[in-house]
């Protein structure tokens, strides 16, 4: 039998995964409308991070400009991924990962070129925080997670501000008020299985690895989003203003 989430979901992403052209690997620090770079909005926060970054350097203005995100734009649960970073700055709030775009934009601003990486995600990862309505998230969710290139390499982003292994209060259990995009500030998660270990282990969520993208746009425009046009429109205005 068919369940509702697989008939809200797209279908073509019961595909294999894919490498990447060179230049989608390399990534961009071209703006695009949903990293809207050039925005009032956007230079106003990094103004702001580059004010109250401990460091000139680039990983120190995007520690400034993640902690002003978090306390500033408040975590809900927002299906519709292709919002302007600048739209997501005036609602003052944002899914996680339209708040991790908000950090690509930051960074192409100073210089640091980014791409993304297409994951499916299991559901079972998120019931948590759906504990009695899991059998309603659609079976894959699709995660465009960012990386950064910086100091001749590319960062992910659960590993921007240190390396594998949670800093303090435990494990990331996906619950509460710690998301996905709060953890990156305190827990650098592991998509991978490089760490062997459960604590941040979340390799046992992937389904599958679509690849890389020079930015979020081109990724949903070839793999499209989450849900279907028309769930999103149904949904979005609702989940969006439930708080994460």
């Amino acid at each position: 039998m068919i369940s509702v989430t697989a008939v809200l979901t797209p279908w073509y992403r019961r595909a294999g995964g894919r490498e990447g052209s060179d230049a989608e690997q390399s990534g961009s620090l071209a703006p695009t409308p949903i990293l809207d770079r050039e925005s009032a909005e956007v230079l106003r926060l990094v103004a702001r991070a580059q004010a109250a970054a401990e460091g000139p350097d680039a990983i120190a203005v995007l520690a400034a400009a993640h902690q002003i995100i978090r306390d500033e734009v408040r975590p809900v649960y927002a299906m519709n991924e292709a919002i302007p970073s600048s739209r997501t700055l005036r609602r003052g709030s944002g899914s996680c990962s339209q708040r991790l775009a908000i950090l690509e934009s930051v960074a192409r601003t100073i210089g640091v070129r980014t791409r993304v990486r297409a994951l499916l995600i299991d559901r079972s990862f998120w019931y948590p925080r759906f504990p009695r309505i899991g059998f309603a998230v659609p079976n894959r969710m699709l995660l465009a997670w960012p990386e950064f290139s910086l100091e001749g390499g590319w960062r992910s982003a659960s590993e921007l501000f240190g390396p594998i292994g949670c800093r303090g209060g435990g494990a990331f259990a996906n619950h509460g008020a710690e998301t996905l995009f709060e953890a990156v500030g305190r827990c650098a998660i592991d998509w991978d299985g490089r760490s062997h270990d459960d604590e941040y282990d979340l390799s046992r969520f992937v389904r599958a690895d679509l690849g890389y993208f020079a930015d979020r746009d081109e990724a949903f425009a070839r793999l499209g989003q989450t849900l279907t046009a028309p769930a999103r429109t149904l949904l979005d205005p609702i989940l969006r203003r439930i708080n994460a």
